[in-house]
């Protein structure tokens, strides 16, 4: 055998060997390939209280940084490294301490008579009153 026929046969039997490894890698059917996770399904799962109502205000106001923080979120939930549900107050926190700060609405509600009325209304019927 010359040296240019033995260097053939090596090359087929490495073109076999990277075949099979090649089917050993690939999934074989739809079932076995990793589905993809919905973020939102996986922190519905985690979040509490006003965590939402955080979440949507950070996206509206910083949408490329709570994008990587929502997948790194995702990575530690499915890793299990955070197992115990995310309230509004340490999502906020989370943002402060990334130094990014999370504007949210603020109203402040008044029970009167058992009537709730917003501290404007309340306001403007003291001053009309006077």
């Amino acid at each position: 055998m010359s040296d240019l026929e033995l260097e053939m046969i090596r090359y087929r039997k490495l073109m076999e060997l990277r075949k099979r490894l090649m089917e050993k890698t690939e999934p074989e059917s739809e079932a076995e390939k990793p589905r993809e996770v919905n973020p939102d399904e996986v922190l519905d799962k985690f979040f509490v209280d006003r965590a939402w109502e955080v979440l949507n205000a950070a996206r509206a106001q910083y949408p490329e940084v709570t994008q990587h923080i929502v997948k790194v979120l995702v990575k530690l939930i499915l890793e299990g490294k955070i197992r115990e549900k995310i309230t509004g107050e340490e999502l906020y926190s989370l943002f402060l301490r990334l130094g990014y700060r999370v504007r949210l609405p603020t109203r402040i509600n008044i029970v009167e008579h058992g009537k709730i009325k917003s501290l404007e209304e309340k306001i403007k019927e003291e001053t009309s009153n006077s």
